[in-house]
């Protein structure tokens, strides 16, 4: 098992798409660890003083490939002999701050309230590693929670180049908070290598994500990337080191709900003797029906089970 690091920069990042076409700037074995570093935001949204801009952030915005709006993701990471039809298991070993400032903004009819919001407003917040709390502008204190909003493998070739905004079967933007450190993620695999990119740093996030807009910073993350050939997912799942993690994702949050609900009853059933029918029960019982976001073209849901419930 060997440790990489991957830098974020022109040669390394990709802004806006996940794409089957993309060559990895990464080959890996499973097993390995990889230290992805990313950076965030376009150019009108870096501070002109009073924080530490990353320098690399200058030639990506100035010559980067832009052909679709989205997210500046590092990658893609090739794990060798990751086939379609198979699991990527993205073990979150450590999430860290790159800088000591994050953005929040709202953009003029997005939003969970778009009608609302109709003018543009974007706010620099102060984040400070050592105490671990976000200065808000108006005084208030948040703790950080830091996280990626964005991870993903390619989708089928067949799909084309599509936009990171919307979460989809290969994950993307699930601006899931509970993807921090010590959590896991699986990915379906649809294209030879998996390639995984991540970006879209959160330093602090609720469930929703209404404004549009997390505390977007830049992060340095370690995964493990581990290639499981014994299962097979059709949409992302997780799980913390308390509980399992299904997703919903759909344009419609009664189907996202839906959606979270079946894989939630099909993992139940996988891992114990009970009928579909008691797992049911049990979700009604036991498990959570989380918000995720409901900003990203397609929202989520996601339904959270304590592991010492099921085997």
């Amino acid at each position: 098992m060997t440790h990489h690091l991957l830098e974020a920069g022109l040669s390394t990042c990709h802004w806006g798409f996940f794409d089957a076409a993309l060559k990895p700037v990464l080959t890996i074995a499973s097993g390995d660890s990889v230290t992805i570093r990313t950076v965030t935001g376009p150019a009108e949204a870096q501070p002109k003083s009073g924080f530490h801009v990353l320098p690399e952030i200058h030639e990506i915005h100035a010559k980067a490939d832009r052909s679709v709006p989205g997210h500046i993701l590092t990658g893609p990471v090739a794990v060798k002999g990751a086939k379609p039809g198979q699991v990527l298991e993205v073990r979150i070993r450590e999430v860290t701050l790159r800088t000591d400032w994050g953005y929040t903004m709202i953009k003029p009819l997005a939003g969970t309230l778009p009608d609302e919001f109709d003018t543009h407003k974007l706010i620099h917040i102060g984040l400070d590693a050592k105490t671990n709390l976000a200065h808000l502008p108006w005084g208030m204190e948040l703790p950080l929670a830091p996280f990626f909003g964005v991870m993903g493998t390619a989708p089928p070739a067949h799909w084309g180049r599509l936009t990171s905004l919307i979460p989809r079967a290969f994950g993307g933007n699930l601006d899931n908070k509970e993807l921090v450190a010590g959590s896991t993620l699986y990915l379906p695999v649809f294209v030879e290598g998996g390639l995984f990119s991540c970006g879209d740093g959160h330093g602090a996030q609720g469930d929703g994500e209404v404004c549009v807009t997390a505390i977007e910073t830049a992060l340095e993350g370690t995964f493990e990337f581990i290639l499981r050939e014994d299962l097979s997912f059709a949409t992302p799942r997780a799980e913390t080191p308390t509980h399992h993690i299904t997703m919903g994702i759909d344009p419609d949050l009664d189907i996202c709900a839906q959606k979270a609900l079946r894989e939630m009853i099909a993992l139940i059933v996988g891992r114990t003797k009970l009928a579909r029918e008691e797992a049911y029960m049990l979700c009604s019982l036991a498990a959570d029906l989380r918000v995720t976001q409901t900003v990203n073209g397609s929202k989520g849901v996601h339904c959270m089970l304590a592991k010492n419930l099921v085997a």
